[in-house]
């Protein structure tokens, strides 16, 4: 059977320091952050994913958002270069923790960035955000790695929001799901379900129709629950303020066999 496993860093002391650009810089309570991340991680671990903790690097403000780090496909990683310059000694890391999964090991070379929140997987689709961090060399890097497995690449242009998985991510049928105004170009999408907030647009597939989602989107918690899905609601408001959500803040390993 495959096992489920969760790549999660602990926020370091500068988090408040980290990165905006889309939005603007409110203060950050660093205590409260790393109480909403133990209660996040308990949420992956109660059900049923292994957490697998990869070595802090305190003076990364940035690094507690690991999925920008990696990006999963089958048993293949693919360590990627950041596009904020600041944030790339956070590969190291991770890469080491990969590497003890037992995963294959693949790297984005300079010129290329791309950020892992720029990459949403549905089933062999992976849809790569173009925008402030991922450039085009990212993408032809990323399909030169993934297409001989079998992957399809879809590029998606990002202008209003951070990364791709900050405007979509999708529901376990494939379906998008996504606030039209951060959303470029829905139509790129076969299935997009508009939901009624940006952070509502941030699911975590967490098996048996479970959605792991912000706790500031209710509205669209009940609208997918309406549909039959079950939310399940963190605060992760400390992260919201550096741009984050519910996504960035674990990479998810679904396809590695114990």
């Amino acid at each position: 059977m495959p096992s489920k496993k969760a790549l999660v860093r602990r926020p370091g002391p500068r988090l408040a320091e980290g990165l905006v650009t889309h939005v603007e810089r409110r203060a950050v309570d660093v205590g409260l952050a790393v109480e909403q991340w133990e209660a996040y991680v308990g949420t992956l671990r109660a059900h049923g994913w292994e957490t697998v903790e990869v070595e802090p690097v305190d003076d990364c403000p940035d690094a507690v958002f690991v999925e920008d780090t990696v990006v999963m496909y089958r048993n293949v990683a693919l360590i990627t270069r950041p596009g904020a310059a600041s944030r790339r000694p956070e590969t190291l890391g991770v890469e080491e923790a990969v590497a003890g999964l037992g995963c294959s090991v693949h790297w984005i070379w300079e010129p290329a960035t791309l950020e892992g929140g720029d990459v949403l997987k549905v089933d062999d689709t992976l849809y790569v955000g173009r925008g402030g961090r991922t450039n085009a060399a990212g993408v032809q890097q990323l399909r030169a790695a993934f297409e001989p497995l079998g992957a399809r690449v879809v590029t998606v242009p990002v202008s209003t929001v951070l990364h791709l998985k900050s405007a979509v991510t999708a529901l376990p049928d494939g379906t998008v799901v996504g606030h039209p105004p951060v959303v470029d170009h829905p139509s790129l999408f076969p299935r997009f379900l508009p939901v009624p907030e940006e952070s509502g647009g941030h699911v975590v597939l967490l098996g048996d129709g479970k959605l792991l989602m912000a706790a500031s989107a209710p509205k669209t918690a009940e609208l997918l629950a309406d549909l039959g899905h079950e939310p399940v609601l963190v605060d992760i408001s400390e992260f919201e303020k550096l741009e984050g959500c519910v996504t960035c803040l674990s990479v998810r390993v679904r396809e590695l066999y114990a």
